[in-house]
């Protein structure tokens, strides 16, 4: 099948796009707003950019808590969503009014940053603090506006909780990071770990 995504008539029950683009890591990002209220929310468009600097980006369709909590104050943390806290995230996705505290609607613990004002779970494997470097409103071909808001952060301080490091490296059989796969639907990343070898440079 082919189609064309000005119309979208792909003619299924529901869009594939984002089943196609999968697995995708999930943002469970960490912010508090100017006011003192703290947020945590999961996204689905979020992923590590950058190595050198460490950049990681998440986007917002449409302008959310955390985007309002980020713009205020320009920190932010992400958090490792395992296979254990799978249901605390889900809990976190409710959509509650701006003061209601997710960390506490999910049965999480809220930890203040070492190096951002921001809290990061102190329940996940791994979390990363992170300074707001860019926030911009995506367009289209044409230049008009989405209702999307991409948010790129330097990380400057990262947590591992060490029962996940084995000979040196994270062990990804015990982190069991999960990715959104499209519609419902999730994976768990530590199932079926496997090594691959890049190939050396033709001589």
């Amino acid at each position: 099948m082919f189609y064309t995504t000005d119309t979208n008539q792909h003619g299924l029950p529901h869009d594939p796009f984002k089943a196609i683009v999968a697995p995708r890591p999930i943002g469970w990002i960490g912010s508090k707003g100017r006011d003192g209220f703290i947020n945590l929310s999961p996204y689905s468009f979020f992923n590590a950019v950058s190595d050198r600097p460490k950049l990681v980006m998440f986007s917002s369709s449409g302008r959310k808590d955390s985007l309002r909590n980020v713009e205020e104050t320009g920190v932010f943390t992400a958090n490792l969503v395992s296979r254990h806290l799978i249901d605390h995230m889900n809990a976190s996705s409710a959509p509650v009014a701006y003061e209601i505290d997710e960390f506490q609607l999910a049965g999480l613990t809220a930890v203040a940053g070492r190096v951002v004002d921001a809290p990061y779970v102190g329940e996940a494997f791994a979390a990363l603090e992170c300074r707001v470097t860019q926030i911009q409103q995506l367009t289209d071909l044409e230049g008009e506006p989405s209702d999307s808001w991409m948010v790129i952060g330097q990380v400057m301080g990262i947590h591992i909780d060490e029962t996940i490091i084995r000979d040196g490296r994270i062990d990804m059989g015990i982190a069991r990071p999960v990715a959104r796969m499209g519609y419902m639907d999730y994976s768990d990343g530590g199932t079926d770990v496997f090594q691959l070898q890049r190939p050396t440079a033709a001589r």
